[in-house]
């Protein structure tokens, strides 16, 4: 079958969206064992991750950053500062805004985690130039995406 081919398919196995949809399903299982040790489920681990890169930062960067709505952010803080890994406060100068940092607890967790990415593509077995490469292609793909969707149809 030729690429022009398999753009009209329907079927399943031929669709880029089901193969990105397994492949994220796939490794968010291979992170799971690995992430039950630190007792984070994965969207946790994503909130972490931007407030160990970012530090304190509102909780409106945070969702963009992570590419979901505040309704989604919401409830994964609320579960994050609970366990005591987060802290929410009103930030003085904007009443509206609330601003979102890890905790000494997270900072601890920092250490413990920094394994994972490691162990992610030794269970893959993925070298890093590969994993780079996927990388890239996946943001490209993510951007004409984005693209698409913002174009009127």
């Amino acid at each position: 079958m030729t690429n022009e081919e398999d753009a009209g398919s329907l079927l399943l196995d031929d669709q880029l969206c089901f193969a990105l949809y397994a492949a994220q399903r796939a490794v968010t299982a291979a992170y799971r064992p690995l992430l039950d040790e630190l007792g984070l489920t994965y969207p946790q681990y994503l909130v972490l991750l931007v407030l160990w890169e970012r530090g304190e930062t509102t909780v409106k960067e945070l969702a963009g950053a992570l590419r979901l709505d505040y309704g989604t952010v919401s409830p994964l803080l609320k579960r994050l500062e609970g366990a005591g890994l987060v802290r929410r406060e009103r930030a003085a100068a904007d009443e509206r805004s609330v601003l979102v940092a890890g905790t000494a607890r997270a900072e601890e967790l920092r250490e413990r985690a920094a394994c994972l990415p490691g162990a992610l593509l030794a269970a893959t077995e993925l070298d890093g130039t590969e994993a780079a490469r996927l990388r890239e292609e996946l943001w490209r793909l993510a951007q004409r995406a984005d693209a698409a969707a913002e174009r009127p149809h």
